[in-house]
């Protein structure tokens, strides 16, 4: 690849956040998939096939079911869309498991994942805005 002169290259923070943002669209396409499973009845437990799951599950399984995959793809292509619909996908897993859990049940490691998640993102965000800002006044 050639570059011009005078242009810079991603920086190590903007390098990182990419292969960040790709690792978080392998574990949302996972969830994705896992949710599709749950959706058709692939896997032989209560609650796992829609026809039998109650209102509120089919609901939240269908939209996950689609919004995990779409925010895997606009994560994977870094596009500025992706970490929007992960935020759907993470606010409503954990207002599900936080804020309903008679319903939907205990899943504290879910809830703990996403906020370290959204933390190593906004972590991110800030050392980048930093580092422009900086390159701006040297620049």
């Amino acid at each position: 690849m050639v570059r011009s002169a005078g242009v810079a290259g991603p920086t190590v923070a903007e390098a990182t956040f990419a292969w960040f943002l790709r690792i978080i669209a392998a574990y949302s396409l996972l969830f994705g998939v896992l949710y599709w499973v749950r959706l058709i009845g692939f896997y032989d437990e209560p609650l796992w096939r829609f026809d039998l799951m109650p209102v509120y599950w089919q609901v939240a399984v269908s939209m996950l079911a689609v919004f995990y995959p779409f925010a895997a793809i606009g994560l994977w292509m870094l596009a500025s869309w992706g970490p929007v619909i992960w935020v759907i996908c993470a606010v409503t897993e954990v207002v599900m498991y936080a804020g309903f859990p008679d319903l939907f049940g205990h899943r504290f490691a879910v809830i703990v994942s996403h906020v370290v998640v959204a933390l190593i993102y906004t972590a991110f965000r800030v050392v980048i805005f930093l580092q422009k800002r900086e390159a701006e006044r040297q620049g």
